[in-house]
């Protein structure tokens, strides 16, 4: 069951007054930063990512210059985030393609990027939105727990979930969607004690009107 393109269109509008200045919280200055931000963003937070990068970017700037690493000496550099010898090794592979194919610069298509490694639907559809301006819908935990409550979405996996919202809503509010449903995740709509009470949109949202009738 999802809710009508009117109210969905409502959410937003509450949303995006409600976080007026909702955007990536990944920090990065161009989109060869933000990939490998993303990368290692996976099951870290934005926070711990941000102190990394904010070293490391200082000392690498290329897939040149991380190349000259080897997967020991990266690992050592990302140490502080989940997983780190899996994305030593993608973030490697990553910049060698990148390198080899790309001219090193990052690729522009949903369909280019999720070849590289490491990289899957959602962190190519952050590169696009944030890198490049193109509107996407990147379906994290975030966008996939909040969607689905409220109803914008019905999904139980993230790639329906994200054809559904995409055809709920307009083109032009993709990717100012998606952030907005990842603030409403971190500040009200959060996983195991959703604010309901305190939460700007509950009289649209299924979740809320289901937990209200029990």
């Amino acid at each position: 069951m999802q809710i009508t393109k009117e109210e969905a269109l409502k959410v937003i509008e509450i949303l995006k007054n409600t976080y007026s200045n909702a955007k990536s919280g990944l920090k990065f200055t161009n989109p060869f930063e933000l990939l490998i931000a993303t990368i290692l963003s996976a099951q870290c937070t934005d926070k711990r990512v941000n102190l990394i990068t904010d070293r490391l970017f200082k000392k690498y700037k290329t897939p040149e210059d991380f190349l000259k690493l080897t997967p020991e000496e990266l690992q050592e550099e990302i140490r502080e985030c989940g997983l780190y010898r899996s994305k030593s090794k993608s973030i490697l592979e990553t910049c060698k393609i990148l390198k080899e194919k790309y001219d090193s610069k990052v690729p522009e298509t949903l369909e280019e990027l999720m070849t590289l490694p490491g990289v899957g639907r959602k962190t190519a559809n952050v590169v696009l939105s944030n890198a490049f301006s193109k509107q996407a819908i990147a379906v994290d935990t975030h966008v996939f727990r909040v969607s689905n409550r409220i109803g914008m979405a019905d999904s139980k996996d993230v790639f329906t979930t994200e054809k559904q919202l995409m055809e709920l809503i307009p083109e032009n509010l993709w990717s100012l969607s998606h952030h907005l449903l990842i603030h409403h995740g971190r500040n009200l709509c959060t996983a195991r004690k959703p604010k309901c009470d305190e939460c700007p949109v509950n009289y649209l949202c299924l979740y809320f009107k289901k937990e209200r009738k029990n």
